[in-house]
């Protein structure tokens, strides 16, 4: 096995030998195919398709014939991340036919009921530390020169806007309940918002920031809902943008007048909220399976491995909020079988225990063929 690291955060991670990079970004491309032909490289694994340097990676391997798997964040969360020949999201091979996937998922177990990965968010906060703090370093130090992060914005400013949203926790947490205290279940459409730097928003969907998107949907809102509903926008939880999302929603409902019909909250339980909804409004977000778990009807708005017709609303957003399509529940049952079988790997990164169950069932999904 083989390893390139590209920062020093890369060399911090992996205690094992590995190759480190020290070239510049326009000299990788060719880099890479060498190094992969001297290595007689037979397969390459990334988390994520979307840097720069993955897409590079990807494409050069194959032109060369060589399998390229990506892990990314789970499909079905918690419990599971995703494993995907060729490409994840977006770029994943998964079957979107419902009648294909009712065939194929009549031969496959259900979905195993298994006790949940621990996960550890001191742990998680600790490593990401960690982590940025020698991509800095091997910066500072001329390790590695000419490394630049695919996140738009600099280290140090998240750093700050870290420590200024720990610092509002609390505040944040009361605001929000009392917000929902005052929401009756049925009477709202979820709204959850993704992070702008995100490749879901940034490769999968037609906006180039969340702004652009919250605009959108709040303007279809405000022209179609029924008068008795609301709109619940939920800020992510690891939204660390100076951004003040309720100001900028509270002043679009006026300039709209729907004022009165437009919630936002920076805290609160998804699945809760989304079994309480009337539908859920996502740009392409994995937090939609919670709505379909529980019957809800769900649109996306970007290019959704989820995204089929008989599980999610197929028509504009226009005419969700008056005749949303909920799920299919044999389809979606089918989905969810057909996908485990397909690229969900047990495990997580958030504890020791977590990360040994990732590498055992990775290796295992690695050695079986891909069927769907």
């Amino acid at each position: 096995m083989h390893r390139i690291n590209l920062s020093g955060g890369d060399d911090y991670d992996w205690p094992g030998e590995a190759v480190n990079y020290r070239g510049r970004m326009s000299d990788w491309t060719l880099y890479v195919d060498r190094f992969m032909r001297g290595h007689g490289v037979t397969d390459v694994l990334l988390f994520g398709d979307c840097r720069p340097v993955h897409i590079a990676a990807r494409q050069m391997a194959q032109l060369r014939h060589i399998q390229v798997h990506v892990f990314e964040e789970g499909y079905i969360r918690p419990n599971w991340m995703t494993l995907e020949l060729s490409g994840v999201n977006g770029n994943s091979r998964f079957e979107r036919d419902p009648q294909r996937l009712l065939a194929r998922a009549t031969d496959l177990p259900p979905v195993p009921n298994l006790p949940p990965i621990i996960a550890n968010s001191k742990r998680r906060a600790r490593d990401s530390y960690w982590h940025y703090h020698y991509v800095c370093v091997g910066r500072l130090l001329r390790r590695y020169p000419h490394y630049w992060s695919h996140r738009p914005g600099s280290i140090l400013s998240e750093g700050i806007a870290w420590l200024r949203k720990l610092a509002l926790r609390k505040r944040v947490a009361r605001e929000a309940e009392r917000t929902l205290a005052a929401v009756v279940p049925g009477s709202y459409f979820l709204f959850p918002l993704q992070l702008s730097t995100d490749y879901q928003i940034r490769a999968h969907s037609p906006f180039s920031t969340m702004h652009q998107a919250v605009d959108y949907v709040m303007a279809s809102f405000a022209e179609h809902a029924p008068a008795d509903s609301l709109l619940l926008i939920k800020e992510h939880p690891l939204d660390i943008s100076f951004r003040d999302w309720g100001t900028l929603i509270s002043a679009h409902a006026k300039r709209l007048r729907i004022a009165d019909r437009v919630l936002h909250v920076a805290g609160g339980d998804l699945n809760d909220l989304a079994v309480g909804s009337r539908g859920v409004v996502v740009v392409n977000s994995t937090s939609a399976t919670f709505a379909l778990a529980e019957g809800r009807p769900v649109i996306t708005l970007g290019s959704a491995i989820y995204s089929m017709p008989g599980i999610t609303h197929q028509g504009p957003l226009d005419t969700f909020w008056s005749a949303p399509t909920p799920p299919r529940r044999e389809l979606y049952d089918a989905f969810l079988r057909c996908l485990h079988d397909y690229c969900l790997v047990r495990g997580g990164l958030a504890s020791q225990s977590a990360t040994r169950i990732l590498v055992a069932s990775a290796a295992e999904r690695l050695l079986r063929p891909f069927n769907c």
